[in-house]
């Protein structure tokens, strides 16, 4: 076995870490406290957090396709849209 071909153990998430655990387990302690103490307010907000998540969605939820250019038109449509130039349809 070559000392080269050795391959570095790969990082874990942050959240697997020590740290991420503790800190995810506070902010989960911390969001219990703060929803029961506002609980009405936050059930006030849920209609208009859906509305605003129709919106984002939209924006974010559509996976960016047909923006990379690599979505064409096959020939026949774009004779198509060409003989429909000419006859004064378009």
């Amino acid at each position: 076995m070559a000392g080269g071909d050795a391959v570095p153990p790969a990082r874990p998430a942050w959240w697997r870490t020590s740290t991420g655990i503790t800190v995810l387990g506070f902010a989960l302690v911390a969001a219990f406290y703060v929803l029961r103490e506002h609980y009405a307010h936050a059930l006030g907000l849920l209609p208009y957090l859906i509305i605003l998540a129709c919106p984002l969605l939209h924006l974010f939820g559509h996976g960016r396709h047909g923006r990379n250019g690599n979505h064409r038109q096959s020939a026949g449509a774009e004779g198509d849209v060409a003989r429909s130039d000419k006859a004064g349809l378009g």
